[in-house]
């Protein structure tokens, strides 16, 4: 018998050799709601790839494979994998509470993620048969892999303009893409199906979809008292389309922003003539933003 190499035996044992009784799944999901809520607390994971655990789905596609690999049937990884969803979450926003301005009100947000909750018992059941390690489980994996292709090669895209943000949480997404591959897939064929098609669709995807899609209502700098005859004119309409949005003393514009990048534009109202310089860029945080500021 060929002897494993010590990956292997880790991935074994990682993937089918865990005691993941119920004990263990109540720990697990106390345990991930704790870790994803110091990390929303923190000031110092602001903005960073931990931070992302509390928002966006990467971690816990990697806590619930976990836990369907390690159950024995369809039934259990449904019922497990949906128990550690109804734990975990609420708990993230009740731990939040007692440091958040908005209190109770976080609960709010978690109208969403009680929807995916429910979801988790049919995709957990579903799930299951990846052990199976045949095209059929390579076929149950294919969304998950394809939103792990999207979260990698946006992240390193994001990670090469603003290093070295989102860089880890880049290379985790990567990373499960590569041992879901060569867990759950038994032939060389599988595996490169398995990477190539999500990646090179992630690559569509992200080069077809608009860089911005941002619809923001704004005051002006300058504060103009404008009326119902001030007419915008944009230098550079591909980038975005403004329009006055109300009048009077609480003047303001709506802005419809298409990609990134700098334009003037002017707006004239009977003999006033206001121009101004428009900003649209991506923070840090790899938040949007417009900025509007008076034209030299």
């Amino acid at each position: 018998m060929e002897k494993k190499s010590w990956f292997h035996r880790l991935t074994d044992r990682l993937y089918g050799g865990l005691p993941m009784s119920w004990p263990a799944v109540i720990l697990f999901a106390v345990g991930t709601a704790v870790l994803t809520a110091v990390f929303l607390i923190v000031p110092v994971f602001k903005d960073t790839s931990f931070e992302r655990m509390g928002v966006t789905f990467e971690a816990w596609i990697f806590f619930a494979v976990l836990i369907m690999a390690n159950c024995k049937k369809p039934l259990e990884s449904a019922l497990k994998t949906f128990v550690f969803f109804l734990v975990s979450q609420p708990l993230i926003y009740l731990f939040q509470v007692p440091f958040s301005y908005m209190g109770w009100g976080l609960f709010g947000y978690y109208r969403t993620w009680f929807i995916w909750t429910l979801l988790t018992f049919p995709m957990a059941w579903v799930g299951w048969y990846i052990t199976k390690r045949n095209w059929w489980s390579l076929l149950i994996l294919a969304p998950v892999l394809l939103l792990l292709s999207i979260e990698a090669v946006g992240g390193f895209r994001f990670a090469a303009a603003h290093f070295p943000r989102q860089l880890v949480m880049a290379i985790f997404c990567l990373g499960q893409v590569l041992l879901y591959l060569t867990v759950f897939t038994q032939t060389r064929l599988q595996k490169l199906t398995g990477l190539l098609l999500p990646l090179a669709a992630a690559l569509v995807i992200l080069l077809a979809r608009p860089q911005v899609d941002l619809t923001s209502t704004m005051f002006l700098p300058d504060d103009p008292i404008l009326t119902e005859e001030a007419v915008v004119t944009v230098e550079d309409a591909e980038l975005a389309e403004i329009s006055v949005a109300s009048t009077g003393k609480d003047s303001m514009v709506c802005i419809r922003a298409g990609r990134f990048g700098s334009t003037g534009f002017v707006i004239r109202d009977g003999e006033n003539e206001y121009r101004y310089t428009l900003t649209i860029y991506e923070d840090e945080g790899g938040h949007s933003q417009i900025l509007i500021e008076p034209a030299n």
